[in-house]
């Protein structure tokens, strides 16, 4: 492997950070390294440990996605301690081009790269492949991206579409939001579909119900929904995907992106069967005058584990990012 034939792209997220190699020019991901970010005080100490264990001295070019706003050359990462200034980073390294994008952007600009056989289908008819497509999902945080098409390709949407408010529907979801915001003060849907935001919904319906919340864990929340062994956990986990299906739904509308949903992040692939036979459906659909907008578009679950390495590597070649 050498400087010319390769190219170092990443994602980063508030817990993780997915390193590869890619041939310049191409889409591939080689030599994938999944590395904590708690292990590494710096993203600098991270890429010299991945290169090293790579084998590679050095590379011509990077792309990474990052779960962050981004603008201008400061980066500061919304969910880990990990602070970088893109020119300092690029200059150190010698890199001809170092491209930042939001992690959400890469993973919409990545979902075209994906192969069939990790898109399962969820919902939605045939759609309009001329139209937008959304691009959703939960996991650290909640991302929100979409694909605008042209002529020879897509445009990437960045945005932060995981912290709009919250808007809830019913006496419950009105008693949630008083609770969550006696915590928080605002309280936008990143805040209930997120890995933490299914423990606050969990201990949110506990104290609306008066009872016990002895799990202190996203994960358990889950373990013991699917286990079937909790009510509580249950009706919670079952709430996530109603709210997801909700907010996903408002985003369609918003975006006009009857193109498809691509449901991304790594929480729902956890899930996966319980997931499908869950309220997002009438969630997403429960739209009124625009119901049949919706019920036409259709709906994927991505179920491929780099497509934020996928997107960053578009983005290298891509001149709209």
């Amino acid at each position: 492997m050498t400087a010319v034939q390769y190219a170092l792209v990443g994602d980063i997220g508030g817990t993780n950070a997915r390193f590869a190699l890619v041939e310049q020019g191409g889409f591939e991901p080689q030599a994938i390294e999944v590395l904590a970010c708690g292990d590494y005080g710096t993203l600098d100490e991270a890429v010299v440990d991945y290169l090293a264990r790579a084998g590679v001295a050095e590379v011509a070019e990077a792309c990474f996605a990052v779960a962050s706003p981004v603008t201008g050359t400061q980066i500061r990462m919304t969910n880990n301690h990990w602070r970088f200034d893109t020119e300092e980073v690029r200059a150190r390294f010698g890199w001809r081009t170092f491209k930042v994008i939001n992690d959400f952007t890469a993973m919409a600009l990545g979902v075209p790269h994906v192969p069939e056989h990790n898109l399962v289908p969820v919902c939605g008819g045939p759609g309009d492949p001329h139209r937008p497509r959304l691009v959703i999902g939960p996991g650290t945080g909640l991302g929100v991206s979409g694909l605008v098409p042209i002529t020879n390709g897509w445009v990437p949407l960045m945005t932060e579409g995981g912290h709009v408010d919250f808007a809830p529907t019913d006496d419950t979801e009105m008693a949630i939001l008083r609770i969550l915001k006696a915590r928080f003060g605002r309280v936008s849907v990143e805040r209930i579909l997120c890995g933490q935001g299914l423990l606050n919904l969990y201990q949110a319906h506990a104290e609306i119900q008066g009872l016990p919340a002895p799990l202190d864990a996203p994960e358990k929340v889950t373990a013991a929904a699917l286990g079937q062994e909790d009510a509580l956990a249950r009706t919670s986990l079952r709430h996530f995907c109603e709210i997801l299906g909700r907010v996903t739904g408002n985003a369609v509308l918003t975006l006009g992106s009857t193109g498809g949903v691509y449901l991304c992040g790594g929480i729902l692939p956890r899930f996966l069967d319980f997931f499908l036979e869950s309220p997002f459906r009438a969630g997403l659909e429960d739209k009124g005058r625009m119901r049949p907008l919706i019920e036409r578009t259709p709906v994927f679950v991505v179920t491929e584990p780099y497509t934020g390495l996928l997107g960053a590597a578009e983005a290298l070649a891509n001149s709209e990012v």
